[in-house]
């Protein structure tokens, strides 16, 4: 961890980079999308103000997976044909990062997989299509269509200016999952799997009425 204080140009008031890898952050008092360079930060955009939703996790949120403690640093909003879901980013003790996925009641961990090979484009990708990545053979099983709602907290990169996103998920025989993200101009790689809400030994959660654990 490497915290760095710098003042939101928009506002004045002091925002914390509490994470080297971090690279963008919201204003929480001003609501600025603030993006940091080498030597400042400068204001990208604004985010509005996010809709509710029945998620006990939140910034600050601390869990375990993988024998490795992580705390949630961000958030990536999407909503879909059949409802929304949060892309939390978390950071783990060891410095590296990943995506706690958090969608109706299901939650699952994933990180990037680095050098995936060729990926076809998204008007190529087809349900059945394969992919052999470490050891394991993935199979795209859905397609989905969703829309960028907003950003929340810290994240590794840019992500403020989207509008419809495209996703194409993938499963294995053996229970893990992929992710083929066409958010970006070069599709990006994510592979977990999906995990009980107990196994992540989350606290500091949100309480709101109606929810237990």
């Amino acid at each position: 961890m490497s915290k760095v204080t710098l003042n939101c140009p928009n506002c004045g008031a002091p925002v914390e980079f509490a994470w080297a890898s971090s690279v963008q952050t919201v204003c929480v008092y001003c609501k600025s999308i603030l993006v940091r360079t080498d030597v400042d930060v400068k204001k990208v955009g604004e985010v509005g103000d996010l809709p509710n939703d029945a998620s006990p996790i939140q910034i600050g949120t601390e869990g375990i997976y993988k024998n490795l403690g992580f705390v949630v640093a961000g958030r990536i909003l999407y909503e879909y044909e059949n409802g929304g879901w949060n892309e939390w980013h978390i950071v783990f003790n060891d410095g590296t990062s990943g995506w706690l996925s958090d969608a109706q009641l299901e939650y699952a961990v994933s990180t990037e997989f680095q050098n995936p090979g060729a990926i076809p484009a998204a008007d190529q990708i087809n349900i059945g299509k394969q992919f052999r990545w470490g050891d394991l053979q993935y199979e795209v099983t859905s397609l989905t269509q969703a829309h960028y709602k907003g950003v929340e907290g810290q994240l590794p990169f840019q992500y403020w200016d989207k509008e419809d996103c495209f996703f194409a998920d993938l499963r294995t025989t053996a229970g893990r999952f992929g992710t083929i993200d066409y958010s970006e101009e070069k599709p990006l790689v994510f592979i977990g799997e999906a995990l009980d809400f107990t196994a992540l030994k989350l606290k500091n959660l949100r309480e709101f009425e109606g929810w237990t654990q």
